[in-house]
């Protein structure tokens, strides 16, 4: 039954020698011994077709997915499933087998075999169902976590930060077990930390987060409150980017803690990080509507304050196709919807670039909005849904009496050879199909759409160019096969 419970509660799917590893741990003892792991033969026996291996992954599941279904709903099965693993979890990571690992070095591949499952999820475990057990074991393991391989495993691969991130670690200061009790939200086990004073409320580690940094970004309200409680604490200290736990937790859309630390005087409801990006910024660029509205609600808040690139809340919004979030900003009479960043590119570009039909569309809907508007290189709207095949948008685009469908940039390069040379043949159709376009255009190298979709072997394009075009067309699909000086060299613009 061991076994049906570690494979229908585990967090995702179990290695064939992560399950062995965790049958043979013993609780309460300090030492793994390896002659209770199980062999996988063994196994399979005595579970009697209840489980099956895929070699090729090398992982173990149940025989079908009903009785996932029946051993994870029933609570009749098992015995407090995640408390039972949590301390499973933890006598392992407390054990002087694991313990005796340099937290300095990478574990080889037999240290890990159940090292990385229990670092990764032990607090997760815990927080849906936290035993006293297993409440002193994890009081044990912070005794000397700040040297546990087990922290650096939760840094490094659970949380996918990028190792440049620490490149300075030797300065920086150690991921305590405050900091992650915190990360997973395990409000007992905060409190009896913060109560006994084991570590710096404001201590910043390796990445330079605060404990109230990390159950703010993973949206751990009760423990932020606890965090909060205690006069000593900074709510507002950025980490090695400036980014302060408000924008984290705006960032992650967590709208209760974004409203328990907006109570607090104290902390900076417009504060911008390293890259001037505030938390309405980080909360527009995600699409977390409601926290933007909350935010808005601050008259300290400036609504179209841009970041270091001079890109505005409404611009990350309408580059990731967030509908919503755009409706909200632009209800503000002090939002520029045409505002431009420093490559001159407006919030239509980015959504049309991006080909968000939805963001373009409300955006189209607005006076004060330029939808032919140029980039610094001379790039429209159009342009560049012509060149990602955005057909929607095009169309959009081209219902307009102020687009001018032939329109170049900076290199005489017009939407219709960004279609063709990219082969988007719909959009050539599209484009085609205005009088104003012309099929034969050049570009600042006299190289034509027709000679393009030829040399990168768009078949179709180059078939409904033809159809347009005079008979001496064929010359230049010679031209596009003999003469490459023609072509596009690496590195031009546009390509």
């Amino acid at each position: 039954m061991d076994a049906l419970m570690w494979i229908s509660h585990a967090e995702g799917p179990l290695r064939v020698d992560e399950l062995c590893h965790a049958l043979a741990v013993e609780l309460g003892s300090t030492n793994f011994n390896s002659d209770n792991i199980p062999s996988i033969t063994k196994l399979l026996g005595c579970c009697q077709g209840l489980i099956t291996v895929d070699w090729e992954a090398s992982t173990v599941r149940l025989i079908h997915f009903t009785l996932q279904e029946y051993l994870f709903t029933s609570p009749y099965n098992f015995s407090r499933p995640h408390s039972t693993m949590a301390e499973i979890c933890l006598t392992y990571l407390n054990s002087e087998q694991v313990k005796a690992i340099p937290a300095d070095r990478s574990p080889g591949i037999r240290d890990t075999t159940f090292l990385e499952y229990c670092s990764m999820y032990w607090g997760v475990h815990a927080r849906k169902d936290l035993s006293d057990s297993a409440r002193l074991l994890s009081l044990e393991l912070f005794r000397e976590y700040n040297g546990h391989i087990s922290g650096k495993l939760l840094l490094m691969k659970h949380l996918a930060l990028d190792p440049w991130r620490f490149k300075d670690r030797a300065t920086g200061s150690p991921f305590s077990g405050l900091h992650c009790a915190s990360f997973f939200g395990i409000v007992e086990v905060v409190t009896a930390l913060v109560e006994m004073g084991y570590s710096d409320i404001n201590e910043r580690d390796l990445g330079g987060y605060t404990p109230v940094a990390w159950a703010a970004r993973n949206g751990h309200k009760e423990v932020v409150r606890i965090l909060l409680g205690r006069e000593e604490v900074d709510p507002d200290k950025p980490d090695n980017f400036g980014i302060a736990p408000l924008s984290h937790a705006s960032s992650n859309g967590h709208e209760r803690v974004v409203k328990i630390l907006l109570r607090r005087e104290d902390v900076n409801p417009d504060k911008p990080d390293n890259f001037g990006q505030t938390p309405l910024l980080f909360a527009a660029r995600n699409g977390h509507e409601r926290v933007v509205e909350i935010l808005l609600g601050r008259k300290e808040v400036n609504p179209d304050k841009p970041d270091n690139f001079s890109q505005a809340p409404l611009s990350h919004a309408a580059s990731n196709g967030h509908e919503g979030v755009a409706k909200v900003l632009l209800r503000r009479e002090d939002v520029n919807p045409d505002k431009p960043d420093n490559d001159g590119q407006t919030p239509l570009l980015f959504a049309a670039r991006n080909g968000y039909e939805g963001v373009v569309e409300i955006l189209l809907r607005r006076e004060d909005v330029n939808p032919d508007k140029p980039d610094n290189s001379g790039q429209t709207p159009l342009l560049f849904a012509a060149r990602n095949g955005h057909e929607g948008v095009v169309e959009m685009l081209l219902g307009r009496d102020d687009v001018n469908p032939d329109k170049s940039d900076n290199f005489s390069q017009a939407p219709l050879l960004h279609a063709a040379s990219n082969g988007h043949e719909g959009v050539v159709k599209i484009l085609l199909g205005r009088e104003e376009v012309n099929p034969d255009n050049r570009d600042n190298d006299g190289r034509t759409p027709l000679l393009l979709a030829a040399w990168y072997g768009h078949e179709g394009v180059v078939k409904v160019l033809l159809d347009v075009k005079r008979p001496t067309s064929t010359s230049e699909i010679m031209t596009a096969k003999h003469h490459p000086s023609m072509l596009p060299q690496t590195g031009t613009r546009g390509w």
